[in-house]
C-alpha cells in the first residue's frame, strides 16, 4: 500500500511541479515505487521484465535531465528555441510511455508482468508523460509524425499476436496516438479519453486475472467454465476497440469532430483506419467466445463469486454507457 501511495505521489509531483527539475524528481519517485511492485514475485520472467523497464526508464530520465540542462544553450542559439526545446523535452517522455517509434521495450516488458502490473503500465504510467507533453506540444510536423507512427505500429504490430498482453500493448500504442492527437486539441478531451481508457482496462485486466487467461485460445475455455463472463467480456473488449455505441467510442468521436473542424483530414483518416484494424483483434476474441458453440457451457454450474463479479462488471459498464453520452466537452 505504501508503494502505491508513493507511486501516485510521484505522478502528482510531476504534474504539479513548477520546474523541470521537480518533474524529474517526481518521475524518479514514481519509477522507484513501481520497480519493487513489478518484481515482488519469485518468477524470473517478472524479474527480467522489471529490469528491462528500469533500464529503459533510467535512460529516458537521463535524457530528460540532459535536455533540461541544454535548454539555455538552445535558447541562445540561432535555432528556433520553442521547436528545439519541445523536441528535446518530449523525446524522453515519449520513451517513458512507450509511444512509437520508441516502443521496442513495451511488448517484452508487458509479457513478463502480472495483470495488476500490466494495468499500471498501461494506464497510470502514461498519466504523467501525457500531462507533461500537453504543456508543450502543439500540432506540428513532430506531433503529426508521432500520431501517425503510433497508430500504424499499434494496429499492425498486434495483427498476428495470440498473447493477450501483447495485444493490449499494441492496442495501447494505438490509443496513445489518439491521446496525443487529443493533446493538440483539448485537455478536457484528453482527460476524458484517459479516464474511460483506464476504467475499461481496469475492468478487463481484473477479469483476465480472475479467470487466469493470458492467450486468445484460453478465452473459449474460460467462457465454458464461467458462462456469465461472456457478455461483460464482449462489452469491455468492443468498448476498448472503440466500437459504437459503446463508451470507448465517445472520446474518439470527440477527437474526430475536433480534427475535422481543424481541417486535419489526413491524420484523422489514418487514425480511423488503423483503429478499425485494432478493432479486428477484439472481434477475433469475441468470435471465439460467441460464435463457437460448446455444449458443455449449457450444463456447467456457476460459482457465486464469479457470477457476482460478472454482474458488477455489467452494471459498471452499463452505467458508463448511460452517463457518457450526456457529457458535454468544451473544445
Amino acid at each position: 500500500m505504501l508503494l502505491v501511495f508513493t507511486l501516485i505521489s510521484g505522478i502528482l509531483i510531476s504534474i504539479s511541479a513548477n520546474s523541470w527539475l521537480g518533474v524529474w524528481v517526481g518521475l524518479e519517485i514514481n519509477l522507484l515505487s513501481l520497480i519493487p511492485m513489478m518484481s515482488s514475485t519469485e518468477d524470473m520472467t517478472t524479474t527480467e521484465a522489471s529490469m528491462k523497464y528500469f533500464i529503459v526508464q533510467a535512460v529516458a530520465s537521463s535524457i530528460l535531465i540532459f535536455s533540461v540542462t541544454l535548454l539555455p544553450t538552445l535558447s541562445n542559439s540561432g535555432m528556433t528555441p520553442s521547436t528545439m526545446a519541445q523536441t528535446f523535452l518530449n523525446l524522453p517522455l515519449l520513451i517513458k510511455m512507450g509511444s512509437a517509434p520508441f516502443h521496442w521495450w513495451f511488448p517484452s516488458v508487458m509479457e513478463g508482468l502480472q495483470w495488476d502490473n500490466c494495468f499500471i503500465l498501461l494506464t497510470l504510467q502514461s498519466v504523467a508523460p501525457l500531462m507533461l507533453i500537453s504543456y508543450t506540444l502543439t500540432f506540428n510536423l513532430m506531433s503529426n509524425t508521432i500520431i501517425m507512427l503510433s497508430s500504424i505500429v499499434g494496429s499492425l504490430g498486434g495483427f498476428n499476436q495470440v498473447s493477450l498482453r501483447k495485444i493490449l500493448t499494441y492496442s495501447s500504442i494505438n490509443h496513445l496516438g489518439w491521446m496525443i492527437a487529443a493533446i493538440t486539441l483539448s485537455k478536457s478531451t484528453l482527460t476524458l479519453y484517459l479516464a474511460i481508457y483506464s476504467i475499461t482496462n481496469l475492468i478487463l485486466t481484473k477479469m483476465l486475472k480472475m479467470t487466469n487467461t493470458s492467450h486468445i485460445n484460453q478465452i473459449n475455455a474460460t467462457s465454458r467454465k464461467n458462462i456469465m463472463i461472456k457478455t461483460p467480456l464482449m462489452i469491455v473488449l468492443l468498448s476498448l476497440g472503440g466500437l459504437p455505441p459503446f463508451v470507448g467510442f465517445i472520446p474518439k468521436w470527440l477527437v474526430i469532430q475536433s480534427m475535422v473542424s481543424n481541417h486535419q483530414t489526413m491524420t484523422i483518416s489514418l487514425l480511423v483506419m488503423t483503429s478499425l484494424i485494432t478493432l479486428h483483434y477484439y472481434l477475433r476474441m469475441t468470435y471465439t467466445t460467441f460464435m463457437i458453440s460448446d455444449t458443455l457451457s449449457k450444463w456447467h454450474s456457476q460459482s457465486p463469486p464469479s457470477s457476482m463479479m460478472a454482474s458488477n462488471v455489467i452494471a459498471i459498464i452499463l452505467g458508463l454507457l448511460m452517463i457518457a453520452p450526456t457529457m458535454s466537452i468544451p473544445y
